[in-house]
Order: structure tokens, then sequence, then C-alpha cells
């Protein structure tokens, strides 16, 4: 993997998260921080993405993994939450036809995105989710696309920590937005409704 690694100094206040998970290895309670910081994040990435009903038992499958796997965590390679949010994107990966199955659903029964108002939509995509020909035209994209795709516009990654999360080069973070954008503004007609996200990102 390319580029800087993105530990970086916590916020005013907070613990270092890669200390907790460091110290839950002797003291396993110590994960409960973990949990406690992030289940709301990631339980709300994997409802935006298969919808309530399946979001808590992502969540749940995510944080057993990690937890299982915290030994394994590597703090030069990405921060904690980059790397949880690589753990519920591959928990994710596991229900790849009940995603597509459920932006089809939401294609059907969804509204169409104004052409005149696509600079509101990235954050209709954030705050309401997925819907109409935007679901539709997501459905059609291969999953590594998606999930590139989805780090972005979803869980506001940057390049560098989606290629941290998905465990990919840094210019193949580049390639599959700039492919995964192309094709959903050529599925809704020339609108693009997933602008430039990672401004001030990358």
């Amino acid at each position: 993997m390319t580029g800087e690694p993105l530990t970086a100094d916590p916020p005013m206040g907070r613990v270092d998260d890669s200390a907790v998970l460091r110290s839950s290895l002797r003291e396993p309670e110590r994960f409960g921080e973990i949990f406690d910081a992030y289940f709301a994040e990631i339980h709300g990435y994997a409802a935006r993405r298969l919808g309530p009903d399946a979001a808590a038992d992502v969540a749940s499958q995510t944080f057993l993994e990690a937890f299982r796997g915290r030994g394994r965590y590597d703090a030069s390679r990405a921060a904690v939450r980059t790397w949880l949010y690589g753990i519920a994107t591959n928990v994710i990966g596991k229900h790849r036809r009940a995603e597509v199955r459920g932006l089809r659903a939401r294609e059907r029964l969804g509204g169409v995105p104004d052409a005149g108002h696509a600079e509101r939509v990235d954050e209709q995509v954030s705050a309401q989710g997925l819907r109409g020909r935007l679901a539709g035209a997501i459905a059609g994209l291969s999953g590594g696309d998606r999930d590139v795709l989805l780090l972005v516009a979803l869980a506001d990654l940057s390049h560098q920590e989606v290629a941290a999360a998905l465990d990919i080069p840094y210019g193949t973070v580049g390639s599959r937005l700039n492919r995964a954008r192309r094709k959903v503004r050529e599925a809704l007609g020339g609108t693009n409704p997933m602008r430039d996200l990672e401004d001030g990102h990358g």
C-alpha cells in the first residue's frame, strides 16, 4: 500500500484508539471503549447499504471480527475507525446479492434525482440513503467500485483511508472512483450526483 500512514493525533480529550486497542489484548474489557465509540457509526453505514434489517447483524459481526482480530491490527497502516470500515465492508461483501436486490427495490420505489439539484444529492445520499435512479445506477456497479464509491459518499473516507480500509493501492481507489462516477453519471443521463466528494480529503 502506498501513501503516508493514517495514524493521527487523537482529538482533544480523547484517548488514542490504537492505544486502547493494544491494551485490550491484556484487558479485553477495554475493547468496549472501541465498541462504544464506533458502533453507531458502523451500524449507520451498514443500514444505508443494506437496510435497517441487516444493519445490526452486520455491525455486530464487524465488532466480533475486530475483537477476534485485534492482535493483527497495525496502527501504521490505518486508524482504528478506518480499520473498522474495512471489516464492515468485508462483512457487507457477504451480502452482495441482498445489497443489489435492495438497491433495485429502492430504484423501483424511490424518486428520480432532479438534474437541477445535483449539487444537493451528496447530502441526500448521506442523510436519506440511496433512492430512485441513483440506487439503480449504484446497483449496476461492480462490487469493488461500489465499495469505493460508498466509502467515500457514506463514510466520508479519504482516498488514503479507503485504500487502507480495502487494502488496495492508493491509485486503484482513484481509478475505481472515477469509473463508478462515470457509470453513475451515464446511468442518470449526465447528472453527476456523486461529485467530487473527496475534495479536501485526498
